[in-house]
């Protein structure tokens, strides 16, 4: 008797590194209980949108991606799931003004996948994810060029008022360090040279624990003592939890990576206050300041907010002050957005939109002439470059990044002289530099190629 075949699945990835781990947890799932899984949608029998719920514009996106896919139902048999964030946030919603969704998965349903794709699920009631899921999740890894994610924590305990983050994804909670290094092992023998430790609050992990002070510094050691992982750096520091004790490991270590993410969101002690955001413009630029000391070869990342309630002109210009005179290497920023059940969405004196949007202009061509000079002085050096794989733009490129930059956000290293093949280290002598990427050349010997991983697929993933 002939099994009838399973279906074939595509997914749809929105937001930030956290969901693609989710992602690819349900992707493993699914490929594990023998689901043919497809990187053009068109071709899937069903489609699983894993949705942003973040700010309002990411909202919007995922209800594009949504409304999208729910227009291409028309006339076939194509089933429309939706995952994630909004599903947690605003389900009945969901469910009441886009009814061609077929099913829902929850943030603690992702190992349920497969019960949901065969029978549908209906929208839960808004709340907060309480699951952990740990090393015995399956992962199939759409990360390309040797580089994956490592989700340490969920949750979030911080109180900022323009974030309602905990309220569907619950409060901070860490994953062990055995567990942890079991799945770093799983992935270096995937082929993964690069491994990103991440989560909402990633400087807090261990808190919960019990270890209040150095948790993070105690993973990465582990991770350093019992792996072989050429890179491992993390994202998101909270200015008020970094651990100094890791910049000092960052200057003696060359596979952890001298790297820092830290978003300050603004530098003003009023909206600093309106945000609920420790510390201060002062104290963030003497722990820069220390940053660079404990490892000099450190490059610096951080995000801002403008346009929250309350902001003056005066405000902003301290701001501006604060990102000439510190010069970050990559610097990212949003328009606030007032989010609902959130303490900022009641405050007064609101921005208006277009001087938000204003500000946030400013502030990207303020950053502009820094990141050129930042990468300027990179000219005629050479670096170790982690190949990603053929540039998307031109066939002729390869491109990569040094380990002063994270995946997808900080530019590229586009290579035009030489050869090398995705996921390995090649030596790369820049020759030119521009605001957002920088141009070189292969000089030196190419790293072994490393074992290439069993399934791997790229999926577009939007911020």
């Amino acid at each position: 008797m002939q099994t009838k075949a399973k279906p074939r699945v595509g997914m749809i990835s929105l937001g930030c590194p956290k969901n693609r781990v989710d992602s690819e947890i349900m992707l493993g799932e699914l490929s594990g209980r023998g689901y043919e899984v497809v990187q053009d949608v068109d071709s899937a029998d069903t489609v699983i949108v894993n949705t942003c719920a973040f700010i309002d514009e990411a909202q919007q996106e995922s209800i594009d991606a949504i409304l999208e896919v729910a227009a291409g139902k028309v006339g076939t048999d194509r089933r429309l799931l939706v995952a994630g964030c909004m599903v947690n946030r605003f389900g009945p919603e969901l469910t009441a003004e886009i009814p061609e969704i077929d099913g829902f998965i929850s943030l603690d349903q992702l190992r349920d996948v497969d019960q949901v794709v065969q029978i549908g699920g209906s929208a839960p009631l808004p709340s907060p994810s309480h699951m952990v899921f740990d090393h015995t999740a399956p992962r199939l890894l759409t990360t390309v060029g040797g580089s994956a994610y490592l989700k340490v924590a969920e949750g979030c305990n911080n109180p900022c008022t323009f974030c309602a983050i905990p309220k569907w994804r619950g409060q901070f909670r860490s994953r062990t360090i055995d567990s942890l290094v079991v799945e770093a092992q799983d992935l270096e023998a995937r082929g993964v040279q690069e491994l990103c430790l991440i989560a909402q609050d990633t400087t807090r992990y261990g808190e919960d624990l019990g270890d209040r002070r150095h948790g993070l510094l105690h993973l990465v050691e582990a991770l350093l003592e019992k792996t072989e992982i050429p890179w491992i750096k993390f994202l998101y520091a909270y200015p008020t939890t970094l651990d100094r004790e890791l910049l000092r490991l960052m200057g003696q270590e060359p596979r952890f990576n001298s790297y820092v993410d830290m978003p300050l969101q603004h530098t003003h002690p009023d909206i600093l206050k309106a945000m609920r955001r420790g510390g201060s413009a002062r104290r963030y630029r003497s722990m820069l300041e220390e940053a660079r000391e404990l490892a000099p070869d450190i490059f610096l990342r951080t995000t801002f907010i403008v346009g929250f309630p309350g902001e003056t002109e005066e405000h902003f210009e301290d701001l501006m002050n604060f990102v000439q005179e510190v010069r970050f290497d990559h610097l990212g920023a949003f328009v606030y957005s007032p989010e609902p059940g959130t303490p900022g969405a009641e405050l007064e004196a609101t921005v208006p939109r277009h001087v938000a949007r204003g500000r946030h202009r400013r502030l990207l061509e303020a950053q502009r002439p820094i990141a050129l000079e930042r990468r300027q002085r990179l000219v005629g050096e050479r670096l170790q470059v982690l190949i990603e794989g053929v540039c998307e733009e031109s066939e002729h490129l390869l491109q990569g990044r040094h380990q002063g930059m994270a995946p997808e956000i900080d530019g590229r290293i586009l290579i035009n002289d030489g050869g090398a093949p995705a996921g390995t280290f090649a030596d790369v002598e820049i020759t030119e530099a521009y605001p957002d990427d920088m141009v070189g050349r292969i000089v030196g010997p190419v790293g072994a190629p490393g074992i290439v991983p069993a399934v791997s697929l790229d999926f577009d993933l939007t911020s």
